[in-house]
């Protein structure tokens, strides 16, 4: 039902635009018949579909009035109310309060109780609850997994190029971020990282010695090291040991870390050699990664965020 849902939602959303929009229209756009349409809205919800579209409409029109100009008759107008009074009377069941007075109060909260905890989102948008609840650890340990994924897949796609692809050198480079880049050198960094870190972690005393370079190999290191590192960095942090300092004896003089100063170090710096390995391979013609987006790991649906294009405020 979660992506049905979606779908329904999505509809819901879409009609707002259209306040006079009737229901039997649109369950025809998610081609079902007014009651399928109904029953599986409210099963779903908590609530029928034209007493979801009211409120989220009134939401709306509650968020105009306090933060727009706009007169009371045309937020009647737009949230699908044929009269300022008939608008007056929604909006005080709903608020209790005038239009008028509901405009002077500030702070104005513009959300209704409701059974299913979506709400009207700013400028026109829905707000969903989490499925279940979900805390800080939850993010960083997605993160994390994202980047021990992400990287996998791409040593992966490294298998598919020649080796001039991969001795081919990226241009520009980041500045900072390696010297003469290639993709081959990138990937390599991001597994040596994890080597480093994992020694240094586990109090080792000397630098691990570089490996091969090949797809296989690189892909045999990470299988390696990639799971010893999520456990110790992990359990570190659930038990609540993020600012306990470890020495780093592999750095001369030796240098003092945290355990989450030292996982935010490699998910920044390896986010960026990351993106240029990913460029190099969509520059050889392999797509299939995207642009490494971690939000649909960490939580989210839909297309690549980075490809998505917002409308700006005059739109």
């Amino acid at each position: 039902m979660g992506d049905r849902l979606d779908e329904l939602l999505g509809l819901v959303e879409a009609s707002l635009t259209e306040p006079d929009l009737r229901g039997r229209a649109l369950a025809a756009r998610a081609f079902l018949t007014r009651f399928h349409f109904d029953r599986l809205v409210k099963a779903a919800l908590g609530e029928p579909p034209g007493a979801f579209r009211r409120r989220l409409l009134l939401e709306r029109a509650a968020y105009r009035l306090a933060t727009g100009t706009d007169q009371v008759l045309t937020v009647a107008v737009d949230a699908g109310y044929g009269s300022a009074e008939a608008f007056t009377r929604a909006f005080v069941r709903g608020f209790g309060l005038t239009p008028t007075q509901y405009r002077r109060q500030q702070p104005a909260p513009h959300e209704l109780a409701t059974p299913n905890g979506i709400h009207f989102h700013p400028p026109a948008g829905l707000r969903l609850p989490a499925p279940e609840r979900s805390y800080g650890m939850d993010v960083i340990t997605r993160m994390l997994d994202h980047h021990l994924d992400l990287v996998g897949r791409i040593i992966d796609r490294t298998a598919l190029v020649d080796e001039e692809v991969l001795d081919r050198p990226i241009a520009p480079p980041v500045e900072g971020i390696d010297h003469e880049p290639t993709l081959r050198s990138v990937v390599d960094r991001l597994v040596g990282q994890i080597e480093m870190w994992l020694a240094a972690t586990s109090g080792e005393t000397l630098m691990p010695s570089p490996g091969p370079s090949t797809p296989e190999a690189m892909r045999a290191r990470l299988a390696e090291v990639a799971p010893r590192f999520r456990g110790l960095v992990l359990d570190a942090l659930a038990q609540g040991r993020a600012d306990e300092t470890f020495i780093d004896a592999i750095c001369d003089p030796p240098e003092t870390f945290t355990y989450g100063g030292m996982l935010a170090h490699v998910l920044t710096f390896s986010a960026a050699r990351r993106t240029m390995a990913i460029g190099a391979l969509r520059s050889a013609g392999i797509l299939d990664l995207g642009w490494g987006d971690p939000m649909l790991s960490v939580g989210g649906t839909g297309s690549d965020a980075a490809t998505i294009t917002r409308q700006s405020s005059a739109d």
